[in-house]
């Protein structure tokens, strides 16, 4: 089934090709959730969230842009309203504080997976988490996530320099 026959079958509600979306894009879908997320339990339900707010407007999905990234930005902002809905978005939180959540590691070479930096990537502050996942991985500029998170650029700067500090501290560099 191609992207369009997807979204047509979808429209007109046809479970095949809605159970088709779904498989086809849920267990990325959910990587991407688990990024924002504490927990897989919260991302279960931030992906499911996101799945309800896919279905209810695929009618507007123009078929222009790859459709993968219109459900990725779908569930970017499910899981940023999610954040804003269930937690105080900590703006300048030294990473310092949370060294001790996360478990000294001996990765080395092959062992260091994505799994881990996943893992290690969770137990980021959920300000400068959202603030790296945001620029690094989905590719927004400072100013645009100021925008969304509706704090300055220079808190947006400032949260992903100590996660990327962080970051380089744990993860081992002998890769």
């Amino acid at each position: 089934m191609t992207d369009e026959q997807i979204v047509d079958g979808c429209i007109k509600k046809n479970a095949i090709a809605q159970k088709y979306l779904y498989d086809k894009f849920s267990r990325k879908m959910m990587g991407v959730c688990l990024r924002y997320c504490d927990s897989e339990q919260e991302a279960e339900d931030v992906l499911q969230n996101g799945f309800i707010t896919v279905f209810g407007n695929l009618e507007s999905y123009k078929g222009t842009g790859s459709f993968e990234g219109w459900i990725r930005k779908i569930m970017v902002n499910t899981a940023l309203t999610n954040i804003r809905k269930n937690k105080k978005f900590k703006q300048n939180i030294a990473l310092d504080s949370v060294e001790f959540m996360i478990p000294a590691t001996n990765h080395t070479g092959d062992n260091f997976a994505a799994q881990d930096l996943l893992k290690i990537i969770q137990q980021l502050p959920t300000g400068s988490r959202t603030v790296f996942n945001l620029y690094a991985i989905e590719g927004y500029s400072h100013n645009e996530i100021a925008e969304m998170l509706n704090i300055s650029e220079g808190t947006s700067k400032s949260q992903y320099s100590r996660a990327r500090a962080y970051l380089q501290k744990v993860i081992p560099s002998d890769r």
